[in-house]
């Protein structure tokens, strides 16, 4: 059954497995201690940050192992922004950063920067939000991932880098979806990793931080780790971490060629084989193994249930979801659509025959999906309709996503041209689906306004 989403965890690379079963046997010990079995331990746990900060582009010194990707951001964070408390408690951080760095930085005053369309954040934009807000709170770090987690878009890290070192602020860059395919090629001041992205174990994540950049570790007090990070190290882990991100970079190159392949295909053939798609992110500037695309009329849970039955993990952004019934942060920061969102992410050995039988069995799939919501199954006519009330009203109050947007398509070919509809919601994603929907319909959207028990969306027909 092809797994299709490595964006989230990636299956343990054999090197890991390897690394971890000969540490378990040689690593157990403590390696602060100085008899025999800690000094072994010692060793292993030296060879392994050297192994990992020569892939990172840091020395050994500066790399701290940590519980996890999550801790380290956490880490660093509150690190960074303690030591610089002087300058202002201020964080700068992009909209769609991952949820472990925004809920870091929430815990300061938070400076969010746009992106556009593609994902994609503005260095100037990002360079002026270094600047003062009136809020009188000085800068004291800035916080920019390498690429993104939901649609692979990478991010101008460089020249974020250096309007940060322009400004004197440091920057932390989130290099977890990247590291597997090379080092940050920036001048940043802390680093964030996790390992189950690129093949390790669970449970290991390392935080860099350059020599020079101020820092306060806010962690109990404790040798180990110079002291950013508590706790007795993981030790088979972390050794295994070390192995497989060294046996993923000697692929990489190979690998990204391959698998970059398979993704345009995947990026090319979805919109041509299913109606009333959209593909998201930067179709250039982004990570090799990863494609995520939204269907219209879709709920994204049922349609990712329908996937797994058919033999397919993947994932989804979308606000469809019973968990949360709210659009992902990331979508709605890019105001693209959140329905049906689907988001592949292929792991290195992924068969272009999987690549297939996936693209084979989609539009049907997604055909079910929607024939169970009663969505729309032809595109809106274009040709002027008569007859239709002059100020007609789509109540969907009480009625989660995909239905308000359904019901919308439903009325729009009944109306005149130059009519406008009121869609009547209380479901959050609408504030996006409904306007993503105008975007991709060519019909205008006219904004929101209060109603007595939700929101009221409103859209002219232009064609």
């Amino acid at each position: 059954m092809p797994y299709f989403d490595a964006a989230s965890s990636a299956p343990l690379h054999p090197v890991a497995r390897q690394a971890l079963l000969a540490a378990l046997d040689e690593g157990w010990a403590d390696p602060a201690r100085l008899y025999r079995e800690g000094r072994r331990a010692r060793l292993l746990l030296d060879a392994a940050r050297e192994a990992a900060a020569e892939a990172v582009g840091c020395r050994p010194d500066e790399l701290t192992f940590t519980p996890s990707g999550t801790r380290a951001v956490h880490l660093g964070v509150s690190g960074a922004v303690s030591a610089r408390r002087r300058a202002g408690r201020r964080v700068v951080v992009s909209a769609v950063e991952h949820s472990s760095v925004l809920h870091a930085a929430g815990r300061f005053v938070v400076t969010e920067v746009p992106v556009d369309r593609l994902g994609r954040v503005s260095e100037s934009a990002f360079a002026g939000a270094l600047g003062p807000d009136g809020s009188g709170e000085g800068v004291a770090l800035a916080c920019l991932q390498s690429a993104n987690h939901e649609t692979g878009t990478e991010q101008p890290v460089a020249e974020v880098a250096g309007a940060c070192r322009e400004a004197g602020v440091p920057l932390l860059v989130d290099a977890a979806q990247s590291l597997a395919w090379g080092p940050v090629g920036a001048e940043w001041s802390l680093l964030a990793g996790s390992a189950h992205k690129w093949g390790g174990p669970a449970g290991v994540g390392l935080l860099a931080v350059r020599k020079g950049v101020r820092f306060a570790p806010q962690e109990p007090a404790d040798e180990r780790e110079s002291g950013r990070s508590a706790g007795f190290e993981n030790l088979p882990a972390i050794v295994a971490a070390a192995a497989s991100l060294r046996a993923v970079r000697a692929d990489a190159a190979a690998d990204a060629v391959r698998l970059r392949g398979l993704v345009d295909r995947i990026r090319a053939r979805v919109p041509e084989l299913v109606p009333d798609v959209e593909v998201v992110g930067d179709p250039v500037r982004r990570l090799p193994h990863l494609v995520t695309f939204s269907c219209l009329y879709v709920d994204g849970e049922s349609l990712l249930h329908e996937l797994d039955r058919a033999g397919f993990s993947v994932s989804s952004g979308s606000s469809c979801t019973s968990s949360t019934l709210t659009p992902s942060h990331v979508l709605r920061a890019m105001g693209v659509l959140s329905e049906g969102n689907v988001r592949v992410s292929l792991p290195p050995g992924t068969e272009s025959a999987d690549v297939d039988r996936f693209l084979a069995v989609l539009p049907e799939l997604v055909a079910g999906v929607r024939a169970k919501v009663g969505a729309p199954v032809a595109p809106v006519r274009s040709e002027e309709s008569g007859g239709a009330d002059e100020s007609p009203v789509v109540d969907a109050l009480g009625r989660r996503c995909p239905i308000p947007v359904i019901e919308l398509a439903k009325l729009l070919p009944q109306v005149a041209v130059g009519t406008t509809i009121t869609v009547l919601s209380d479901d959050e994603a609408a504030r996006l689906d409904i306007p993503a929907w105008c975007e991709m319909r060519g019909q205008e959207y006219l904004g929101e306004r209060p109603s007595d028990r939700g929101t009221a969306y409103l859209v002219r027909r232009v064609s």
